[in-house]
């Protein structure tokens, strides 16, 4: 019986779903597509997950300056060799 209660409340009372945007893939080497749906481009890999732009031109000027802002290593600088005493 308790069994049957439950499941009712269940069909009675449907819990909310979030809409899921999916799609066949399609993302370029950016990790981007071009969103027909919102006329746009969205990220989602690379160092831009996440976000949209209005263009794949935006976002490339967006990743550039991204890219020049960020560091570069250093390359390390190997120790001179030590001179071995002569005997």
């Amino acid at each position: 019986m308790k069994a049957t209660v439950s499941s009712l409340t269940i069909l009675m009372f449907p819990l909310p779903v979030a809409e899921v945007q999916a799609h066949g893939g399609g993302l370029d080497a950016y990790g981007c597509h071009h969103d027909q749906k919102c006329v746009g481009y969205r990220c989602h890999r690379g160092p831009l997950a996440g976000r949209a732009f209005a263009s794949k031109d935006e976002m490339l000027r967006v990743l550039k300056e991204q890219e020049a802002s960020r560091p570069t290593p250093r390359t390390p600088v190997p120790p001179a060799p030590q001179a071995t005493p002569r005997r």
